[in-house]
């Protein structure tokens, strides 16, 4: 079962910008406390009695709480705790093996048909020592090569076949590289949400994962196989990632894939600060011998003192919490429908029009298992020891 825990709202409230929010600028500290907050958020999270991870935890009057289930964020989990010793492990998994839990969501893969939950599935049953070949066979049959798909779904299956180096899996690994390189736009520096044109109203727009999960696949796969165009196509996503980078070192969420620009700067999310930025830009710059460490701490500095929250943080002491993210005060989702909308008649419309009438101010109290998965496997021990020390990564 996974409980509810109290907090105290006034409390909880003030302590976002608690944990760590005088570390600013020390590499340990702020590290080593995401990774401990990420161990025992994912120990929260975990469902014994279904063997899964929870879709999210959501603070309500008095108490945080779980909210449904998700396979998807069970496998990113395990990817993180795959990093970790045998004793986090089964701390988090209340005494369960990593590879049992992986079995698991190997053997739920027949009844799932989304691209997206079946890759990750791929991704973790193998780097947790399961054999994934009937899950191969659900994803073949979806034909990621040639279909329409998220671009993010897409990438989360050439990691997969990036990290498992034995897999041929029919020459699927190249086609896919080959079809997220032909997608990327080198005069705007983007690759678009949908592989194949979407007819939604939306269809010019990007968002930050459609950055991120692209350029960790081509870098992975670069790596693994020399391919010097995939690690072009990531070196220079990666590059202009961090030349749209906010000031105050945000990682704005929606890009318009016709000029470049940034669309919509928020919600800005902390995965995006802590883990999503930093594992696609480690591995660019491994494939690339380059490095982004200084956009990398820009980030993690927002999220110790956010501009938008008057320097606090969405780290919050009392609950144990990285809250998901810094939002405008509006109705549910109207200045990114607005902003999409208008930038289609009025592509150089500023992104900062609305912020005046919409204020960034808002704080999403939610967080999701995924998050804390991405932490750990982007921060494993020996990183962040190196990146403490201040030496090479």
């Amino acid at each position: 079962m996974v409980r509810a825990a109290h907090v105290d709202h006034p409390a909880a409230e003030a302590a976002a910008g608690g944990l760590i929010g005088s570390a600013a600028g020390v590499r340990d500290a702020r590290v080593a406390a995401l990774r401990a907050l990420a161990i025992d958020g994912l120990a929260r999270m975990y469902d014994e009695a279904r063997g899964l991870f929870v879709f999210c935890v959501r603070r309500t009057a008095g108490a945080v709480v779980p909210e449904g289930h998700s396979h998807r964020y069970t496998a990113i989990s395990l990817l993180g705790l795959a990093n970790e010793s045998r004793a986090v492990q089964e701390q988090v998994l209340r005494g369960r093996s990593l590879r049992d839990a992986a079995q698991a969501l190997v053997q739920a893969a027949s009844g799932i048909s989304n691209l997206g939950d079946l890759s990750v599935i791929a991704w973790a049953g193998h780097v947790c020592g399961c054999d994934t070949t009937p899950v191969w066979a659900h994803i073949a049959a979806l034909r990621p090569d040639v279909r329409r798909h998220p671009t993010v779904e897409v990438a989360w299956t050439l990691s997969a076949l990036a990290t498992d180096a034995s897999s041929r899996a029919d020459g699927l690994r190249d086609r896919l590289a080959d079809r997220l390189c032909r997608a990327f736009s080198a005069d705007v520096a983007l690759f678009p949400h949908i592989l194949e044109e979407s007819s939604s109203t939306a269809r010019h727009v990007s968002c930050f994962a459609d950055f991120v999960y692209p350029t960790l696949a081509l870098a992975q796969y670069a790596l693994l196989t020399g391919s010097q165009n995939a690690a072009r196509c990531a070196t220079r996503s990666a590059e202009a990632m961090c030349e749209r980078q906010g000031a105050a070192g945000q990682w704005w969420w929606h890009y318009d894939c016709r000029t470049g620009r940034v669309l919509e700067r928020y919600p800005v999310y902390a995965v995006h600060q802590d883990s999503m930025a930093p594992m696609a830009l480690f591995a660019a710059a491994d494939a690339a011998g380059a490095s982004f460490d200084a956009p990398i701490a820009r980030g993690l500095d927002w999220l110790l003192h956010a501009p938008e929250l008057d320097a606090r943080s969405l780290i919050d002491d009392g609950a144990r919490i990285i809250w998901r993210k810094v939002a405008r005060r509006e109705p549910a989702k109207l200045s990114r429908y607005l902003q999409a909308g208008l930038s289609r008649v009025a592509s150089e419309l500023p992104a900062s029009t609305l912020d005046a009438f919409f204020p960034p101010t808002t704080i999403d109290f939610e967080d999701r298992p995924y998050h804390l998965g991405w932490v750990l496997y982007t921060w494993p021990a020996a990183r962040a020891a190196r990146w403490s020390a201040g030496g090479a990564l």
